[in-house]
This record gives C-alpha cells, structure tokens and sequence, in this order.
C-alpha cells in the first residue's frame, strides 16, 4: 500500500549525533512504500543562513538528496529553521513549500504546516514570528550580518527558547482551537497535519475532522504515516 510520510520537529545538531544517527538510519531503512517524503519545520535546532551551516548537516544533505531520487521531499520552515536557503535546499534534493500547503491526500483535502502559527495565545511569540517574516529581515539575516553575530543570535535564541518555554502555561504553548478551524474553515480542508507542539496524537473534530500532530525527535523518532487507510503515528527507538 502506498503511503506518504511525515516527520518533523527533529532539532538537528552537533551535540546530538544520537539524533543524526536515527534519522539517517529512518531515511535508509524507513520509507519503504512510500511515495513522498515531507519534513514540516524544525529539521534543525538552529539555522542561522546556508553559509556557516555545520559540517554534519552536509552528512543530512546527502542523506536527504539520495532519497529524493527515489521520491519527492518537500520542505516547510519551521520556527528554528527559517533560515534555510534555497542553496541547502537544493544540494538536500528538497522541495520548499509555502507555510501553508494544501493537498488532495488520498481522497482527503489536507492542510500541512509547521504549526507555530496557530499557538496564538502566546502573543510575545507571534510578534517575533511577524517580525522575522518580514522579507527585509530575513535578507539582512542572510546577506549583511559576519557570520559569527548570527551565531551569537543562535545561541541566544535557543537560551531564551529554553527559558521562556519553561515560564509558560501548557495550554500557551499549545494550538489555540480556534485557530484551528478558522484555517480549516479558510482552506476547506478536511484534515490539518501540523508539528511544533512536540505532542503527536490524532485529534478528532466536529463535522468528522481531524488535527494530526507529528511528535519531535529528543528521545524517538516520531513518524506520521498516511495511507488510503487513513492515519498512523508511529516511534521508531533510538539505538542504545
């Protein structure tokens, strides 16, 4: 049966070759049957422009460009990605999709994205998030800060991620219901499929729809099948 696969959330770095290790063995040893492969944000940790991109993250790109001649790979940003370039994107065989991306998914009209954009009660981070958005920012970003000033932005990020995550409610950082069916309701879709909250689970809505979150990588690999049959989230264990 074919199958398309979805995974995010998988905070890609250096210090976590455990990480590395399992989602380079899950795009080996993985995507039998599949058809495409969509990797929805936060493939990295942190990404701060294509150019000062870690040695291993050239071990990923390989990896990812071998499997995209057997199938396709899409791409969406995430919130620790948004940097990632047209250039990794390419030598990675990916395919970069808007924020917002709908398709027919086996019969099923199905919205997929990143999934920050719906954790509206969390107002200080939808500033930051409109903020970077802008095309002027991401192009300084990218083209006029020294390499090692945005490293130095990297590093405070994930700091303060870390900190203001552990100050904040649970229900702030989670998706904010009625966010959730405006956009089904904006994009006519039947099935949302978003990642971000790191909680996978299938959520079942009024009028038979359904919300499916794909979980993160710190501890397993957490993989979202979908078929003709429907919906599967599935953990794939880290070697010991």
């Amino acid at each position: 049966m074919k199958r398309t696969v979805f995974v995010g959330d998988l905070h890609l770095s250096a210090d976590r070759s455990d990480i590395t290790h399992a989602f380079l063995d899950f795009l080996t040893h993985g995507l039998k049957d599949a058809e495409a492969l969509y990797i929805i944000g936060d493939l990295f940790e942190v990404w701060m422009g294509d150019d000062i991109a870690e040695p291993f993250s050239q071990d990923i790109a390989k990896a990812i460009k071998s499997v995209s001649t057997l199938m396709p790979v899409y791409f969406i940003h995430g919130n620790r990605d948004f940097m990632v370039g047209r250039a990794f994107c390419q030598q990675a065989g990916m395919k970069i999709l808007p924020e917002v991306h709908c398709i027919d998914l086996y019969g099923t009209r199905t919205v997929i994205l990143h999934g920050d954009s719906l954790c509206t009660l969390d107002e200080a981070y939808q500033r930051f998030r409109r903020f970077r958005s802008i095309a002027l920012v991401r192009w300084i970003y990218a083209n006029i800060l020294p390499k090692q000033t945005r490293l130095n932005i990297a590093a405070k990020i994930r700091q303060k991620s870390i900190k203001g995550n552990q100050q904040k409610h649970y229900e702030i950082m989670d998706v904010e219901p009625t966010a959730v069916d405006a956009l089904l309701s904006a994009t006519d879709c039947q099935r949302m499929i978003h990642g971000h909250t790191h909680r996978p689970d299938i959520h079942h809505l009024a009028d038979n729809k359904q919300r499916v979150v794909v979980g993160d990588w710190y501890t397993q690999g957490s993989v979202l099948s979908v078929s003709s049959q429907g919906c599967e989230l599935q953990q794939r264990p880290f070697s010991a």
